[in-house]
């Protein structure tokens, strides 16, 4: 019997396959608050209500974006997916939420159920790390719209936090002190023009090495985003952070701002913490000035707290990796290298 919808570009026996292959990797970071099995239309989670006084739900929707590209060169898919899931955390971590669960979405024009069990790989071990649940997910063969052996890859993270944990930053004061947290890399930020700059104006091949890398450019920016959920999730339940800004789209000037409350700016002291490598060499390699490259790129920290002074040791005793990169000073709300 023909089979026209494999002739049109769906081949719906790979999607099977897919499932078959990724079932229990997702099984694997269930808990006992999943209900039902993967394969249902939704995925069913029982909030644990008893832990809790007066929760509030965060959710966040992100994307790997143009980090896709470099994972695409090298044939190298287990990672975007655990940047992925990292990214989300991030994201809700900044307001004191703790993951629930997690979902995906993977939209391909051709359908590889092995290049789809390597996704799903990186997106359960960010779950099992983040102690969070992948509930469910959706993958999309859709020929005609991506280019061959192109997929996008997107998420959407559930969490909660106490109603009197939330972090606002409405408390943030002239006087306090902005801490920061070292990234491992771009994370999933700053691609475009990362790779207009590697692949298009030096010609650099993924594979290719550079003086001052530790390992090829393909895999310096395939370098996996961080979760800070471990390490400051405590601060949070202890009140210790006045404001968090996850330094992703837009940098140090459009990031930090967005937890500032009014009258209050700060000022980030450059050379207070070590910039990574790669940074360097993108900088370097294309002239970028400062004020693009701080807005681009995280440049080494991956996320930015505000405490009052006198917490800081406090602070630096559960976190002592932290490097105290600048303050809070009376102004405009916005940020100033200096």
């Amino acid at each position: 019997m023909a089979d026209l919808y494999r002739e049109a570009g769906v081949d719906i026996d790979a999607g099977n396959e897919a499932v078959k292959r990724i079932k229990s990797l997702v099984r694997n970071t269930f808990n006992s608050h999943v209900l039902g099995d993967l394969g249902s239309f939704g995925g069913l989670f029982s909030f644990p209500s008893a832990d809790f006084r007066d929760p509030v739900l965060v959710a966040s929707t992100d994307g790997v974006g143009t980090k896709l590209k470099v994972a695409f060169a090298l044939e190298k898919y287990d990672t975007v997916g655990y940047d992925l899931v990292n990214h989300c955390v991030d994201d809700i971590l900044v307001q004191g939420a703790r993951p629930l669960f997690f979902l995906d979405y993977i939209g391909t024009g051709s359908l590889r159920p092995e290049v789809i069990e390597s996704i799903v790989s990186g997106l359960a071990k960010g779950c099992l790390e983040n102690q969070c649940v992948l509930i469910g997910g959706e993958t999309a063969e859709m020929p005609g719209i991506y280019a061959k052996g192109e997929f996008d890859l997107a998420g959407t993270i559930i969490g909660v936090v106490e109603r009197d944990l939330l972090i606002t930053g409405a408390g943030i004061r002239p006087g306090d002190l902005a801490l920061g947290l070292a990234s491992t890399g771009l994370h999933t930020n700053g691609y475009s023009l990362a790779r207009k700059i590697c692949f298009d104006e030096l010609q650099l091949q993924a594979h290719d090495h550079v003086p001052g890398l530790s390992e090829s450019i393909g895999m310096e920016l395939l370098s996996p985003h961080r979760s800070y959920f471990r390490e400051l999730y405590p601060l949070v339940t202890q009140k210790l952070i006045k404001g968090m800004a996850h330094i992703t789209g837009g940098g140090f000037y459009d990031n930090i701002p967005r937890i500032l409350p009014d009258g209050c700016g700060v000022e980030i002291k450059k050379g207070s913490w070590p910039v990574l490598p790669i940074f360097q060499f993108l900088q370097n390699a294309a002239a970028i000035p400062d004020q693009e490259a701080y807005r681009v790129f995280n440049m080494g920290i991956g996320m930015v707290l505000i405490c009052a002074p006198g917490d800081l040791a406090t602070v630096t005793a559960l976190v002592p990796e932290l490097y105290k990169i600048g303050t809070v000073v009376a102004g405009e709300k916005r940020v100033t290298i200096i």
